[in-house]
């Protein structure tokens, strides 16, 4: 018998009232148990807050100006509820419960009949994201009032946190895997190996559910399924670097750009951005270079993606992302914006997957497979004076810093560990996500251009802001995010507009302070935007517990007030 949403959103209400982690797993295993195994996947995806499979490339493309419209004509209740219900919990999905609370009696009694399913919620999703061209707007509203009409208040605020992308339950990845293995009789182990490899638990769960450990140990990785990604932890220098790999180490250069992973079957190549969106059709260059010089079978490579003037020398970021965004009128974007690739890592080649290699062996092979693709400049050395040499090299160049990798290092998927680092001479910018805005003065008036800047917390993924800026975009900037931060805007308060955490900012700053006036305790001195980063998701934003770190690492060269 097919599960009931139901279920799940109750489900999801016991965790988010657990503060333990052993508890929120035990709760979740026996949920997993309970399930079909056809509702294994869409249930874990749901919990995570995605509407979809974590490799899927559908997205529902639904605004917040046209889910709040869907949810004020079906309640019919005065939006001030909303606006109120949100002041005190800072949750748009609990909001959204309380105006449902709310509504006529009528709907209520309704509702007793209803079965709304797991299954019946990913088949609505997936038309709403199916909805596309013209009356595709109209087409999404009629399926949203279909499906949220079906739904109670508690059904209502966890397929609103769905559609923002904003589950913040406490219930994240890691906890999910050890709550399979529970649930299951699997090893952690098997679970987290199968995790990395598929890139996606939801996945791994229901083969978990079906086919135990045996059937996690056969599986591969999917050309054409884009991987998690190995992520690197940051150094303040090479001697740091030099000091915890204990020997020999791979520097190699930092670009500016974009990384993205490249697949590639036959006569078919595409390409994956590092939030796994597929970027093909913005990127025909490196798709047309792949073809050229790959002439493996099928193989799995990571690069980078930077944008150079006519003369092959970098330019700043932005521009890059100026192709990303592009896929109509590619080639004209493409004469105004040349692309370099440059290849550093290969996962896959010919049927075989490489990541349990050492890092240089991997290095070696891709070397082998890359024909006339540049690889990233390299030096493998033991000597701190020729790696900083190295170093100054790479920035005199017009580059970030340096990569450093560890010779013997597997590729961990998803993992960020001190097998890699990257090193940047300068105070380390902070990837924030933008949480409300003020509207400026003067000139400015007519533009949200004060924007609060928030870290994510890894614990229970809610967003703490730890300071506030109006520098560092242009005016064509500011406008531009004035219109993006509208249509994200769920709460006004005289001249601030809150608005779901979406738009990923680079921070630089002076230093960072201890703050009464933050929940988060901390607060940027001197925050000024550097870029926007279009290229990261809110879940890849830094974290307090990063900010913090840096914040204790300020005193190894000053010293503290005797009250902190």
């Amino acid at each position: 018998m097919a599960t009931l949403f139901k279920s799940l959103a109750v489900f999801l209400e016991k965790v988010e009232a657990t503060k333990k982690r052993l508890e929120i797993i035990a709760i979740a295993a026996d949920f997993l148990k309970s399930l079909d195994a056809e509702d294994v996947e869409p249930a874990v995806s749901l919990i995570l807050g995605r509407a979809f499979p974590k490799w899927s490339q559908k997205t529902l493309d639904v605004s917040w100006t046209t889910l709040s419209g869907v949810l004020q004509r079906i309640t019919d209740v005065d939006w001030s509820v909303f606006h109120e219900a949100f002041a005190h919990t800072g949750d748009v999905g609990a909001a959204a419960k309380a105006l449902f609370e709310k509504t006529n009696v009528q709907r209520q009694t309704l509702l007793q009949d209803e079965t709304l399913t797991i299954l019946e919620v990913r088949r609505l999703l997936d038309a709403i994201a199916s909805a596309t061209g013209a009356g595709s707007r109209e087409k999404k509203e009629r399926l949203i009032t279909t499906l949220l009409s079906q739904a109670s208040p508690v059904e209502v605020k966890y397929l609103v946190k769905i559609f923002i992308g904003e589950m913040r339950t406490g219930m994240h990845e890691g906890l999910m895997e050890q709550a399979v293995a529970l649930a299951f009789n699997v090893p952690l182990a098997a679970v987290q190996k199968a995790s990395m490899t598929l890139g996606d638990i939801a996945e791994v769960a229901a083969m978990a559910k079906v086919g135990g450990k045996a059937q996690l140990e056969q599986l591969g990785f999917q050309v054409f399924r884009p991987v998690k990604l190995m992520l690197a932890q940051s150094a303040d220098d090479v001697a740091e670097v030099l000091a915890q790999h204990g020997g020999k180490t791979a520097f190699e250069y930092k670009y500016d750009g974009a990384r993205v992973q490249i697949h590639k079957r036959g006569g078919d190549v595409r390409v994956f951005s590092r939030r796994l969106t597929d970027v093909t059709r913005s990127l025909p260059e490196v798709v047309k270079a792949v073809k050229a010089n790959v002439n493996a079978s099928e193989a799995i490579l990571e690069g980078e993606v930077i944008a150079v003037d006519h003369g092959g020398r970098p330019i700043p970021f932005q521009h890059l992302m100026r192709r990303f965004k592009r896929i109509r009128e590619v080639q004209d974007t493409a004469e105004e914006i040349p692309v370099a690739l440059y290849l550093f890592d290969m996962l896959y080649l010919n049927g075989e997957s490489l990541i349990s290699l050492p890092y240089v062996q991997r290095r070696r092979i891709l070397a082998e497979n890359a024909g006339g693709i540049p690889l990233t400049k390299q030096v493998i050395t033991d000597r701190k004076e020729e790696a900083e040499a190295f170093l100054k090299e790479a920035i005199d160049s017009g580059h970030e810093g340096l990569m450093a990798k560890k010779l013997d290092s597997p590729y961990t998927p998803g993992a960020r560990g001190k097998r890699w680092f990257k090193i940047k001479p300068v105070l380390e910018p902070l990837d924030l996500v933008i949480t409300a805005a003020e509207y400026g003065y003067g000139r400015r008036h007519e533009w949200l251009s004060d924007y609060y800047l928030a870290a994510r917390d890894a614990v229970t993924g809610e967003f703490l802001n730890v300071g506030k800026t109006f520098k560092g975009l242009t005016d064509a900037e500011m406008a531009e995010m004035t219109k993006r931060l509208k249509a994200l805007a769920v709460h006004e308060e005289r001249n601030r507009v809150f608005v779901l955490p979406r738009i990923v900012v680079e921070v630089t700053y002076n230093e960072i302070q201890k703050s009464p006036k933050y929940k988060s305790g901390m607060a940027l001195r001197f925050a000024r935007i550097s870029r926007i980063r279009e290229d990261k998701t809110a879940e890849e934003a830094d974290t307090i517990e990063k900010i913090k770190h840096i914040y204790e690492q300020q005193f190894a060269k000053k010293g503290k007030y005797k009250t902190e």
